[in-house]
């Protein structure tokens, strides 16, 4: 019965996939002739139209504070809380500015259509349970962060599936230090309701905090510590806010 009426909502989502054919063509003939501005380019037009359409066509009411602290352009890092597989069609709608890709679990590479779609949108595969695939993983992004396009992480490493959030990876904040880019906290709450809470996928409001950005260039090892202790609190304050928010409506 919950496949059947996932049905609709499938037929959906395949369709709004498939959007990214349009510029499929673009985006590898620019990567080819290595032009990363190009690329990022329509990367960004695919990636942001995307997350609209998630957003209208499940009837999402989404609400978006801190705004302002969203650069015009990256390379950054955006590390946020991670409860719905509906957190990279937010993302994508929140940031809208420049290209993003994800440091994902290796799991989706085999998702119909996602999968193919991961890698050519700068993501990078990760397996949290590896220590030194995982560390390869941060490498990837690293580099491709150094070529200028952006990278979002989700350092709990798996759906928490509900507004309580769980531990953070702490090397994940390596990801911003190594190549010293400003790192973007991000606190979403609401993505759950859309499908974990009941296993069939719906709209729902969701709220998502951008706080503002923290520069990490050229900080020590030790300060690399107290940073991601600090990102992590930041999160999750940010979160229990709007939790608390949300019972009060």
């Amino acid at each position: 019965m919950v496949i059947i009426r996932n049905i609709p909502a499938a037929i959906k989502l395949l369709r709004d996939v498939k959007y990214f054919n349009k510029n499929k063509k673009k985006i590898d003939a620019a990567r080819a002739a290595g032009d990363y501005e190009e690329e990022r380019k329509w990367i960004l037009d695919s990636t942001s139209t995307f997350g609209k359409m998630i957003i209208d066509q499940f009837g999402c009411d989404l609400h978006v504070y801190g705004e302002e602290n969203i650069p015009d352009k990256g390379p950054v890092v955006i590390m946020a809380n991670h409860q719905s597989y509906a957190d990279i069609p937010i993302c994508f709608a929140v940031f809208n500015k420049f290209q993003i890709g994800f440091i994902a679990k290796r799991y989706l590479a085999k998702a119909p259509l996602i999968g193919e779609w991961m890698p050519r949108i700068r993501s990078v595969f990760i397996e949290n349970d590896e220590p030194r695939k995982a560390l390869r993983a941060i490498n990837a992004g690293i580099e491709l962060i150094n070529d200028g396009f952006s990278m979002v992480i989700c350092p709990e490493g798996t759906r928490s599936r509900g507004p309580e959030m769980g531990p953070f990876m702490k090397g994940a904040i390596k990801l911003a230090t190594k190549p010293g880019v400003p790192l973007i906290p991000v606190s979403i709450n609401g993505t759950w309701h859309m499908f974990e809470e009941t296993g069939i996928a719906r709209g729902a409001r969701i709220d998502v905090i951008v706080h503002e950005p923290i520069e990490t260039a050229g900080i020590d090892r030790q300060e690399e510590k107290v940073l991601i202790d600090n990102v992590e609190q930041i999160i999750r304050d940010g979160v229990e806010k709007l939790v608390e928010e949300e019972k009060q409506r």
